[in-house]
């Protein structure tokens, strides 16, 4: 006999997997019920049986939110994955907007009226339940084509399960032309149980408080950057985080669970500036950056944003773990900018506290 979302949940934590949480184990008992729906009436019917009976009428989706690292996506995964249906597919909002921006544009130069349609046809055919991880509301195209899109694979019998940092009505809030989001919104408190995981604890915060977020020199410490990506994304899967910044796509190839990782040349040795690095600090909650050299005149334009970089990060209150080739006030000891550099070797420091981002507000 198949075990149910409460029992999976309950066995992680025996293992130690996880800490028991009261909320987290509420949120399995009221998400087993879907799950089960779903494998019995996800499958599609072939043949004659498709032909005489009538698609079952697909149960309200969900939209499960609250503060950073309360578990909203480590409960998710656990649910997709232990709902046992192959049209099934898990993917980062940015990512999945992205995709549908592209269709559109491919179906835009073939003269399709709708350019929405082939994307939203394509993925009701194929899958059931879409789970969509961190969605987050930031760009005017976003905002003008997820109502829509939503609609359509409603529509289509498909069951959606999001996951959200903010409560529906703070989605886009203040966001240009936000009038016309407003159904949307609507539509979720209508057609989505709306839940809030509002759990005391920040695991993500709790994992790093205390522990070494500094590591120098690089070269010797990626085993432990390795071991703390593993408990920070703990089984989540990762993937690229693309972000809109001013008409053009800032991409990180690894993200999950908040949680970003990049080397200092993805990010750095890279033409960016600080509209980018700003909207990095507000997307994601800890960043991993590997590999940050030493620092002279001859990299001089990787280090000036690098510098940009701890300032964003800084003001958003990111939790920065780092590999470096020395301490941070040993990284730029010569040449133009390294009396300078003296600030950010200092809130490097101050970012390496115990309590550093456990008091930002998402």
């Amino acid at each position: 006999m198949r075990q149910t979302l409460p029992e999976i949940l309950s066995d992680r934590v025996a293992r130690g997997d996880i800490k028991p949480d009261a909320l987290q184990a509420a949120l399995a008992g009221a998400l087993e019920p879907l799950r089960a729906w779903l494998e019995e009436h996800g499958p599609r019917k072939s043949g004659l049986k498709a032909l005489f009976s009538r698609a079952p009428k697909p149960p309200k989706g969900v939209y499960l939110w609250g503060g950073v690292g309360r578990g909203k996506s480590m409960m998710m995964d656990l649910f997709f994955n232990a709902t046992d249906l192959g049209a099934k597919r898990r993917v980062h909002f940015h990512a999945f907007m992205q995709e549908a921006h592209k269709a559109m544009h491919i179906a835009r130069q073939k003269n399709i009226e709708d350019a929405l349609e082939p994307f939203a046809a394509a993925l009701v055919a194929d899958i059931r339940l879409l789970a969509f991880d961190e969605m987050q509301i930031t760009d005017i195209a976003d905002a003008m084509v997820v109502g829509r899109l939503f609609e359509k694979l409603l529509a289509g019998g498909v069951v959606i399960v999001v996951t959200s940092n903010r409560a529906p009505e703070e989605l886009y809030k203040n966001g240009l032309n936000r009038a016309l989001f407003l159904p949307f919104i609507a539509m979720l408190r209508e057609r989505f149980e709306v839940m809030e995981l509002d759990s005391p604890h920040d695991y993500r915060q709790n994992r790093l408080a205390g522990a070494q977020v500094y590591f120098h020199p690089a070269g010797a410490t990626r085993g432990e950057i390795a071991a703390i990506w593993a408990d920070l994304t703990r089984g989540a899967e990762v993937g690229p985080l693309v972000l809109a910044v001013n008409g053009r796509q800032l991409e990180l190839s690894r993200f999950a669970n908040g949680a970003a990782r990049a080397s200092f040349w993805e990010l750095c040795g890279r033409p960016l500036g600080p509209g980018d690095y700003l909207a990095l600090a507000q997307a994601v909650r800890v960043l991993v950056l590997e590999d940050i050299p030493q620092l002279s005149a001859s990299n001089y334009n990787e280090a000036k944003r690098f510098v940009t970089l701890v300032d964003a990060l800084y003001e958003g209150k990111v939790r920065l773990i780092a590999s470096a080739a020395d301490e941070p006030e040993r990284l730029y000891l010569e040449g133009t900018g390294s009396f300078e550099f003296a600030r950010t070797a200092s809130r490097l420091r101050e970012m390496q506290g115990a309590e550093w981002g456990a008091d930002r507000q998402d």
